[in-house]
């Protein structure tokens, strides 16, 4: 049974508030109306001699702990390692400047492909400023020190086993907040789950997976969907890509026998993974640019996920929210190398045959994408018996050039379009966030949210339409704005992955050759277009042998 505590956030002498956590005090500063704590620990030290292992609890400190600086785990960004090994197991916390307790409590996952990211990627000061709740932003290691399924490091343990660290940290971060939070005005139990991209998928993961069961009262999962990967193919692809180290360091005399190393039990190879810097082993994986076999993660190892994925009957029932917006590949597709080069130098706005390429792509990428995030994850939930309510919600503000500007509408309501919405403290695209329509959207979708969280009725200034979950409707709430006002109203999806594929098939925009390429070599292999491989006959043998993840 968790039991409330009684807030316990008092004025420092020098400077920010104190708050007393089960390890020690912590001090945080006041800034934006919000008390803030940021580096906060929820787990131990991860040296090297603990790779690979699930979490351990923070050692106890004494005195007061200066937590005013975010911290970030090591990642590979761009072949520039940053971040710390050793301890990244913090949470940044904001909370309202005020004497509040009992206050619901928003836990963030933030995104970058569990591969780049932290906690300070978005702040919490204006949600939590204007809501009365709490915002907990998390950090969790990454790329394959966050997740490894080789056979050499498995001890025994069903958890170390999972291969599942980064996943195993934001359980140990639940924890935390479920029996810490209320030092700082929470309530640890009305917390909702929240995560961005790989955080969305890292959400979702945590709906199928019995370790998360009661750790959390409510879900929202921002431009998430489905995606997990079968153990054994993402041990050979792991052995893909380490083999050239293990070549380089004179291990083994060929890439073949490397790859046959590294899936055996030898005591030999855990050795050589912990003698590698992190520094190799974050750069050893590149970035996988929503492609699982770049790096295949959320392992199905039977205990902290399914072995039968999402297609189990056994989810975590809690109230979700499913977001998207209406134009998520655009991004993607501007970082394709393809496009990358148009993007820096500007040609992409002026060669024709450029420009039609990509709106080739951001349109079909955009309408599978989508529906990767919202309504393909609603209806296998609904399938497989979820009994909570399903809440679909898609955002198009950015899809018009003349309401945010040609840079911003040249992408549309891209990847990540509802940050500048939730965190008002940043400005993208030179103000396109900041018109009356814009600030009126974002009260809107943050009330919203808000209401989901407090439990209350989907009503507020503004809100023309009521949000009924898809559950009942098949339908989900649409979001945008004009540069004077926000609009919003319920509507089904009217296009199928069949229809899109019909329409992909009758398309004359461009030539035969430049379609064939960007099926094959753009779109394909992504977390959304498993149909569209198939068609067009473009599936790796990953995604041949990891079918259904």
């Amino acid at each position: 049974m968790l039991f409330l505590l009684p807030v316990q956030i008092h004025a420092a002498t020098n400077d920010g508030p104190i708050a007393h956590t089960n390890y020690g005090d912590v001090q945080g500063l006041t800034k934006n109306n919000t008390e803030q704590w940021k580096g906060v620990p929820y787990g131990g030290q991860v040296s090297s001699d603990q790779r690979w292992k699930k979490p351990t609890a923070p050692t106890p400190w004494q005195g007061v702990k200066q937590t005013t600086v975010s911290r970030k785990a090591i990642q590979n960004n761009n072949g520039t390692v940053n971040g710390t090994e050793d301890d990244a197991l913090t949470l940044d916390i904001w909370r309202p400047q005020n004497s509040s307790k009992n206050l619901p409590v928003m836990v963030y996952v933030h995104g970058g492909n569990n591969q780049t990211g932290s906690a300070a990627d978005i702040s919490g000061a204006s949600f939590a400023a204007s809501h009365n709740m709490i915002f907990v932003s998390i950090n969790h290691r990454l790329g394959a020190l966050g997740y490894n399924p080789l056979p050499a490091l498995k001890d025994g343990d069903p958890e170390n086993d999972s291969g599942n660290y980064g996943l195993l940290d934001i359980h140990q971060a639940l924890s935390w907040v479920q029996q810490n939070i209320g030092n700082f005005g929470g309530n640890g139990q009305n917390i909702t789950l929240s995560g961005f991209s790989s955080g969305g998928r890292d959400v979702m993961a945590t709906l199928i997976s019995p370790i998360f069961k009661g750790q959390f009262q409510h879900a929202i999962v921002f431009s998430g969907g489905m995606t997990t990967a079968k153990v054994a193919p993402s041990q050979k692809r792991f052995a893909q890509l380490f083999a050239p180290l293990v070549v380089e360091d004179g291990v083994k005399k060929d890439l073949p026998s490397a790859e046959k190393w590294l899936l055996t039990k030898d005591p030999a190879v855990k050795k050589y993974f912990y003698d590698l810097s992190a520094e190799r082993i974050e750069k050893a994986i590149g970035d996988a640019q929503i492609r699982m076999d770049g790096f295949p993660h959320l392992y199905r190892d039977g205990y902290v996920l399914p072995k039968n994925g999402y297609n189990t009957y056994r989810y975590n029932n809690v109230p979700v929210v499913l977001f998207t917006g209406t134009h998520e590949f655009s991004s993607f597709g501007s970082w394709d190398p393809h496009f990358s080069d148009s993007f820096s130098d500007g040609s992409i706005y002026t060669d024709p045959a450029k420009k039609q390429q990509f709106s080739f792509i951001k349109k079909y990428g955009g309408m599978l994408y989508s529906s990767f995030n919202v309504e393909d994850s609603a209806n296998k939930m609904l399938a497989h018996g979820y009994r909570a309510p399903i809440y679909g919600m898609r955002m198009s503000f950015g899809d018009d050039p003349a309401v945010v500007g040609d840079k911003m509408g040249f992408l549309g309501a891209y990847h990540g379009v509802f940050t500048g919405l939730l965190d008002r403290y940043q400005n993208p695209y030179a103000g396109a966030y900041k018109t009356p329509g814009a600030t009126q959207l974002a009260s809107v979708f943050q009330l919203y949210l808000a209401n989901f969280m407090h439990g209350l009725p989907f009503n507020a200034p503004y809100q023309q339409r009521l949000w009924r979950p898809y559950n009942l409707s098949r339908q989900t709430l649409h979001l945008t704005a004009d540069q004077q006002e926000a609009s919003s109203w319920m509507a089904g999806k009217h296009y199928s992955y069949q229809s899109v594929l019909r329409e992909i098939a009758r398309d004359h925009s461009l030539s035969p050759q430049e379609k064939d390429y960007l099926l094959k070599n753009v779109m394909n292999n992504r977390w959304f277009s498993q149909p569209l491989d198939r068609a067009y006959r473009n599936e790796t043998w990953f995604e041949k042998e990891n079918s259904g993840w």
